[in-house]
């Protein structure tokens, strides 16, 4: 786009078509205005990414952190200099007995920071890594892993039923790793293989008040997640290049917009479904 004269002028448009472009992103603004989603885990990585993007849709974001403070409070500011609300609430993920008292608090903050009694949209994103081959996997490991990704997502989607506005969504981040073995992953896998069944039978009862459920799977991503092994250890980054269509490992960056996108009208017709977004890993 060009600016001449103070007035912009699209190339090989009419005016006609750059006053429908800007209506048509007006309008995009006012359907998701006073929307809100609620981000678990969204204070770094892949849900600091899916908050921000949220943001960019035109919906409000209440986004949760386990012990970063600080950080979370840095996308909060992010969001809300951008032009939408954000508060970031504490909570860890599988200490599900907290999620009773952690509902009553997303209740008021709904009511006194936004107005309102209900959200629309649900990212169960909070996670952390675990790798050591099924020998070698502890109860404490594997109940650790349970709590936070699967029967932490399960009773926490739960509790927030009587609270998600009709029409609203569910998204479920699983892994790459539900779809390929590889050696170590078993338990952290397995979690995920149950989400993405969780998610279908989500989408089939909540169908009638036209609530979508989808899952949303991250190939190997360069972050700190499992302790940046991706993002720092040369030897495995290559592996993941190797085989990987587009020849290298994601960035955050590659997943936030697919989240943001199952939470707008444009994804209103998708529910039930398994979306992969790894850049064609082990294709």
């Amino acid at each position: 786009m060009i600016f001449a004269n103070n007035r912009l002028i699209y190339p090989n448009t009419s005016f006609y078509d750059a006053i429908t472009f800007a209506s048509n992103k007006s309008k995009e603004k006012m359907e998701n205005k006073n929307r809100i989603a609620l981000v678990t885990g969204g204070s770094r990585g892949l849900g600091k990414d899916m908050a921000l993007r949220l943001a960019e849709k035109g919906i409000d974001v209440i986004l949760t952190y386990n012990s970063r403070a600080d950080e979370a409070e840095k996308v909060v500011n992010q969001i809300q200099q951008g032009g939408q609300k954000a508060v970031a609430l504490q909570l860890n993920a599988g200490e599900i007995k907290s999620f009773g008292t952690f509902i009553e608090t997303v209740k008021g903050v709904l009511k006194d920071q936004f107005g309102t009694d209900h959200l629309d949209f649900l990212i169960n994103n909070a996670g952390f890594g675990h790798h050591a081959p099924i020998a070698q996997t502890t109860e404490e490991a594997f109940d650790d892993l349970m709590n936070v990704h699967f029967k932490g997502v399960y009773f926490l989607t739960q509790g927030i039923l009587s609270i998600l506005n009709n029409g609203g969504g569910i998204v479920n981040i699983s892994s790459g790793l539900a779809r390929f073995s590889m050696p170590g992953a078993s338990a952290y896998a397995a979690m995920k293989g149950a989400i993405e069944v969780f998610s279908r039978y989500l989408a089939r009862e909540l169908g009638p008040k036209q609530i979508r459920a989808n899952t949303v799977a991250p190939g190997a991503i360069a972050t700190d997640f499992n302790g940046g092994t991706v993002r720092d250890n040369q030897q495995v980054n290559q592996m993941v290049s190797n085989n990987t269509a587009m020849g290298r490992p994601g960035e955050a960056e590659d997943i936030g917009g697919i989240v943001a996108f199952l939470c707008t009208d444009d994804a209103r017709w998708i529910t039930g479904q398994r979306i992969e977004a790894s850049g064609g890993m082990f294709v």
